[in-house]
C-alpha cells in the first residue's frame, strides 16, 4: 500500500546549523567522545576516487554551513578521505576518523564496512548513512543506515512487477551468497500471487551477457518480466545485450542502483530504448523537488550528480545528522559521539525533507531480522523510465517490511 510522503520540509537552511570547512587532514588522536577544544566538531565522509560526488557533496555541505554562522556557535570540520576501493584504504579512512576524534562518519560510500566497523566500534564513533554494500552496515550496533539496502529494493521490485501484471519474473543477479539472499526476498514478494520466479545466476568472472539476457527473456511471452539486480557496470552490459535482442513482450525492471541515469543514457543514446522499463528506488527520482536543496548546495559542481544514489544517500545522512545535532544542542548538551548515538537510539523520528519517511533507530522500529537488525527504512519508491529519465510511476512510498520479515501482505 502506498503512502504519500508528507513530513515537514527540513533543510540545511532551516536547521540553524553551520560549519567551517577545514582541510581534509587527520587531526590529533584521542577519545572519540571528545569534541575538540569545545569550539569545533569533526565529521568524516569517505568514498573511492571514482565516486567523487560523495566527498564533493560533503565538502559543499561544509561550505554552505560555514556561510550560515555556526552549529550553535561551533565550527564543524568536514574531513573527506579516498578509501581507494580497498579494505586497506577504508581502514586508513577509519583511523583518520578516530585520530581526528570525529563525532560521526556520515554518508560514506564503500563496500568494506565489515572491516572498518570494529575500528569505529572500539572508538565509539557512529556510522551514519553508509551506502549499504556490506553486512556490517545492517548489523553493527553503531551503524545507522538511512536506506533499506538491496533487500528492500528487490522486495519492492517484486511487488512492483506483481502490480504490473507479471506472470513470471526472471531475476538476473550475481552468483554469490548475497545474490542467494536476493532470490529469497524476491520469492517472498511473489509468493502470495503465485507468480513464477526464474533464478538467472550471473557468474562473477567473464559472464556471457548475451546468453544471460537470452535466458532471462525465455520465449519473450506476454506476462514475462525481468528484474535486474546487477551492479551498474554489469547492468550496462546486460541491458545492451537485452536491447540487441529487441524483445517485444517482456517487461524490464531494475533496482535503482543498477539502472543509474548514466546507464540509461548509455543504452538509450537519446532514442528512448529503455522507455517503459520499471525501477524501484530508495528515494524519489532526481526530478523530484525533494532534491532542490541538494541542487542548490551543489552549486553546479559537475562532480555532484543529483541522480547518483550515493550522492543522495550522503545528502540524507547529513540531514539526519544536522537535525540530531540540533536536538542535542536544544537539550543543552555538547555534541559528542556518545550523545549522537543516544539521540539516534532514542526512537525520536528525524526528518529528511521528504527524501524518505521520517527515520529513527528505536528498538521497536528496526527490522526483527538476524541478518539485518539495524535496518529501519523499509520503504521504497516506484519509478519508470520515460523520455530517457527515471520519473515517478506513483507518488509516495511503499512499505515492504512484511516481505523482509517473511510475513504476509497487509490486508
Amino acid at each position: 500500500m502506498a503512502r504519500r510522503s508528507g513530513p515537514r520540509r527540513t533543510t540545511v537552511a532551516v536547521l540553524t546549523a553551520a560549519a567551517l570547512l577545514l582541510p581534509a587532514a587527520a587531526g590529533c588522536g584521542g577519545p572519540a567522545d571528545a569534541a575538540g577544544d569545545g569550539t569545533e566538531y569533526t565529521v568524516t565522509t569517505w568514498a573511492p576516487a571514482d565516486r567523487p560526488g560523495v566527498t564533493a557533496l560533503a565538502e559543499a555541505i561544509g561550505r554552505d554551513l560555514a556561510a550560515r554562522g555556526g552549529l550553535n556557535g561551533h565550527r564543524l570540520r568536514v574531513l573527506t578521505c579516498d578509501e581507494r576501493d580497498s579494505a586497506e584504504g577504508a581502514a586508513a579512512c577509519a583511523r583518520q576518523a578516530v585520530d581526528a576524534r570525529a563525532v560521526a562518519v556520515i554518508g560514506a560510500f564503500g563496500e568494506h564496512a565489515d572491516g572498518v566497523m570494529p575500528v569505529l566500534e572500539a572508538a565509539g564513533i557512529p556510522y551514519l548513512g553508509g551506502y549499504g554494500m556490506s553486512g556490517a552496515e545492517f548489523s553493527s550496533p553503531l551503524s545507522y543506515p538511512v536506506s533499506g539496502g538491496t533487500p528492500a529494493l528487490i522486495a519492492g521490485s517484486g511487488r512492483q512487477l506483481v502490480a504490473a501484471g507479471c506472470k513470471q519474473v526472471a531475476l538476473v543477479r550475481p552468483d554469490t551468497r548475497a545474490g542467494d539472499t536476493l532470490t529469497r526476498y524476491l520469492s517472498t514478494a511473489l509468493r502470495p500471487t503465485g507468480v513464477r520466479l526464474v533464478d538467472v545466476k550471473t557468474p562473477e568472472k567473464d559472464p556471457d551477457f548475451q546468453a544471460v539476457a537470452r535466458q532471462a527473456l525465455g520465449q519473450d511471452q506476454r506476462g514475462g518480466c525481468v528484474s535486474n539486480a546487477l551492479d551498474p557496470e554489469r547492468s550496462l552490459k546486460l541491458l545492451d545485450a537485452y536491447r540487441r535482442l529487441a524483445p517485444r513482450n517482456t517487461l524490464l525492471a531494475s533496482v535503482a542502483g543498477s539502472v543509474q541515469q548514466s546507464v540509461i543514457e548509455s543504452i538509450s543514446g537519446g532514442n528512448g530504448a529503455l522507455d517503459g522499463a520499471l525501477a524501484t528506488g530508495w528515494y524519489p527520482p532526481a526530478t523530484s523537488k525533494v532534491w532542490d536543496d541538494l541542487r542548490t548546495v551543489a552549486g553546479g559542481d559537475r562532480r555532484i550528480d543529483v541522480s547518483d544514489l550515493g550522492v543522495q544517500t550522503t545528502w540524507v545522512a547529513y540531514q539526519v545528522f544536522l537535525q540530531a545535532a540540533d536536538r542535542i544542542h536544544s537539550a543543552g548538551q555538547p555534541l559528542t559521539a556518545k550523545a549522537l548515538r543516544a539521540q539516534l537510539d532514542s526512537g525520536d523520528s528525524l526528518d529528511t525533507g521528504g527524501a524518505t519517511p521520517p527515520l529513527n533507530w528505536g528498538m521497536t522500529d528496526m527490522l526483527p531480522s538476524a541478518e539485518s537488525p539495524r535496518l529501519t527504512n523499509t520503504w521504497v519508491t516506484y519509478q519508470q523510465i520515460k523520455g530517457g529519465r527515471l520519473t515517478e510511476q506513483q507518488s509516495g512510498f511503499v512499505d515492504v517490511r512484511w516481505v523482509l520479515t517473511g510475513g504476509r501482505p497487509p490486508a
